[in-house]
């Protein structure tokens, strides 16, 4: 039987993890005010990237989360704006 990484960490991990990309991530209501902090926007991805290793996520996608947020910590991509505004 392989045994999953799921395993290989401890619930309170998994729950930290949980509770912190919830605390990071943007969403409709801080959207506007963090859209375009590098370092904010570097924070989500990472986040997001080792949720990914703890839950046994794609190993491709946790490689260009963490591709996107060097990106971002380079100022090699930015974002612009709304549209509508």
């Amino acid at each position: 039987m392989i045994q999953t990484n799921k395993y290989n960490w401890p619930e309170k991990v998994h729950l930290l993890t949980k509770e912190l990309h919830k605390e990071i991530s943007l969403d409709n209501y801080n959207w506007h005010r963090y859209r375009g902090n590098k370092h904010r926007r570097s924070a989500e991805l990472i986040i997001s990237a080792i949720s990914q290793l703890i839950n046994d996520g794609d190993e491709a996608e946790i490689e260009d989360l963490l591709n996107q947020a060097i990106l971002w910590i380079k100022e090699e991509i930015k974002d612009n704006g709304c549209k509508g505004h």
